[in-house]
């Protein structure tokens, strides 16, 4: 009875009443995309909804256009971190580093005071040194924000070559690099971090944590992160299952470190 009248009072107040708690380990996902084509489908409060079921209690997410993002963080600013891509449209995807109108449009969004990082882009080896790289790496260093990167392991090299002082949240772990070949960029590089959207079946194959995978888990607890990755639409709809498949290979950890990839490095990264 007193949860119905509480409940009540904030409807007479117009305050939304609280969201369910999650279950289990909470979880900061770090690779959220609420791009034009998932609006229809997935409005805002749909979003948050999975979320809830997801247990995901903070979200990192950037979209195509921006005003995604903007709209979902305005739905809930205490839950979802703002990112900004460098793509106006998906057109962009294909030149954006050697375009100088993307400098103007990242500074001009970045005006606005929201967004925490740059990304997450898609950026290889051999499309680093160009003028709009050279600007962009300066204006994240001298905004201390992060970028999020969707890049081979030569293109982290060159983006520390540009501009050592970055930080760098290395989208997927490379999407296909190895336990070894992540484990030497993290030793040679303060500034990186690696989230693991869409590597589950890579670190746990079967639901069964790779002993690779877990050594180095071990060496950095706080360079790691996990995400989902909604790339296209059709994600939304596998993103509790894919989070499920994290908690399982972080139960395999123990509980301080599981906590650290769960949701405790991206808190440090992303603070509130």
């Amino acid at each position: 009875m007193t949860r119905l009248l509480a409940a009540g009072l904030l409807v007479l107040l117009g305050a939304s009443a609280p969201r369910a708690q999650p279950a289990g380990l909470r979880i900061f996902d770090t690779h959220i995309h609420y791009s034009a084509p998932d609006w229809g489908e997935y409005p805002e409060e749909r979003i948050l909804g999975i979320l809830d079921r997801a247990g995901v209690t903070r979200a990192l997410v950037s979209s195509t256009p921006d005003d995604g993002t903007l709209r979902l963080y305005r739905k809930d600013p205490a839950r979802i971190v703002p990112i900004l891509r460098p793509y106006r449209t998906r057109e962009d995807m294909s030149g954006w580093w050697k375009d100088p109108s993307i400098v103007a449009y990242l500074e001009s969004r970045l005006a606005l005071g929201v967004h925490r990082g740059i990304g997450e882009f898609h950026l290889h080896g051999g499309e680093i040194d160009t003028p709009v790289m050279r600007r962009i790496t300066a204006l994240a260093v001298g905004r201390g924000i992060p970028l999020h990167a969707h890049s081979d392991e030569a293109a982290v090299v060159a983006l520390f070559a540009l501009e050592p002082r970055l930080r760098i949240l290395w989208a997927h772990a490379g999407m296909s690099s190895g336990p070894e070949a992540v484990g030497a960029l993290l030793d040679r590089y303060a500034g990186l971090w690696v989230e693991l959207a869409l590597r589950n079946s890579d670190v746990a194959p079967g639901g069964v944590l790779d002993p690779a995978w877990r050594a180095l888990f071990l060496r950095h607890p706080d360079r790691f992160m996990v995400g989902t990755d909604t790339w296209v639409t059709s994600r939304w709809g596998a993103l509790p299952g894919s989070v499920d498949e994290a908690r399982r290979y972080l139960g395999q950890l123990p509980p301080d470190i599981a906590e650290a990839l769960a949701w405790k490095n991206a808190e440090r990264l992303f603070p509130k």
